[in-house]
C-alpha cells in the first residue's frame, strides 16, 4: 500500500466514523432516510467522490445503504458492537489467505444446510443478489464488490440457522476492506460471478452435495488466486 492510498484510506475511515457519530447523534433507526451525499460532503468538508467511497464502507458494514436514485439509508447493522478496526494492520497476502481458509471451513457446510432447508427470505435474498450482481458486471459499477459480500451472507440466511447466518455476518462485516482487497487480486470478476452462480443453483435446486462443493472450489479457488498474484513482499 502506497502512502497515497494509506492517506485516503484514513481519511475514508474517519469520514466512517464521522458517520456513524451523527447517526448516532441524530438518533436515527434503520430504514431512516439520511443527508444527500452531496450534503455530507459538504458537511465533513471533502469531496463527493471520498465521501462516497467512506460510504461505500459503511454500506458494506451494513450500517447505510445507498438506493440508486434515492439516497442514503441507515442501515439493518447500525446497532452492531463488533465492526472493523480502522486502525487495524495493512493487508498482507498470509492475511488474507488465513481468511479465506478460515472461510474455506465455515462456508461449504453452512452453504449445504442452506441447500437443506432454503429458509425463504434467505432464497430469495439469494436470487436478489446474483442479479444486481450480473447488473454491476454489466455497468461495471463499482458496488460489485460489496453485492458480493451481500452473496455470501444470503447463502448463510438460507441455512435457516441465525447463529450461523450471523458467523458469517461476522466474518463478513469485521473484515469487509479485506474481501475487497480480495476480489481486486482475483482480477476476474467474471469467473466470480460464474462461481457464485453455480452456489446458487445448487442451493436453489436442493442438492447439497454440490452446494457444498460449488463453495469449497470457489473458496479454494480465490485462495490459488491470490497465492498466486499477491506480492510475497507484503508479508
Amino acid at each position: 500500500m502506497t502512502a497515497g492510498e494509506a492517506s485516503r484510506r484514513t481519511l475514508a475511515d474517519e469520514l466512517a466514523a464521522g458517520v456513524v457519530a451523527l447517526i448516532r447523534e441524530r438518533r436515527l433507526e434503520a430504514g431512516a432516510q439520511m443527508d444527500t451525499v452531496r450534503s455530507m460532503a459538504e458537511r465533513f468538508a471533502v469531496a463527493v467522490p471520498t465521501m462516497r467511497e467512506a460510504l461505500r464502507r459503511l454500506e458494506a458494514m451494513g450500517v447505510v445503504v445507498l438506493r440508486h436514485g434515492s439516497g442514503v439509508y441507515v442501515g439493518e447493522n447500525v446497532r452492531r458492537s463488533v465492526l472493523p478496526n480502522p486502525h487495524g494492520p495493512l493487508l498482507t497476502s498470509e492475511s488474507l489467505v488465513d481468511l479465506l481458509v478460515a472461510r474455506s471451513t465455515i462456508e461449504p457446510p453452512i452453504a449445504a444446510m442452506g441447500a437443506t432447508v432454503r429458509d425463504p427470505d434467505g432464497v430469495e435474498r439469494i436470487s436478489e443478489t446474483l442479479r444486481e450482481a450480473e447488473r454491476c458486471l454489466i455497468e461495471r459499477n463499482p458496488r460489485l464488490w460489496v453485492v458480493n459480500l451481500d452473496f455470501h451472507r444470503a447463502v448463510a440466511q438460507a441455512s435457516g440457522n441465525t447463529v450461523l447466518a450471523e458467523v458469517v455476518d461476522s466474518i463478513v462485516l469485521v473484515h469487509a476492506q479485506e474481501q475487497r482487497e480480495i476480489l481486486r487480486l482475483h482480477g476476474d470478476e467474471g469467473e466470480d460471478f460464474e462461481e457464485h452462480r453455480r452456489i446458487a443453483r445448487a442451493v436453489l435446486d436442493g442438492d447439497a452435495d454440490e452446494a457444498f462443493r460449488a463453495s469449497k472450489e470457489h473458496l479454494d479457488n480465490v485462495i490459488e488466486a491470490i497465492r498466486s498474484r499477491r506480492p510475497d513482499s507484503g508479508r
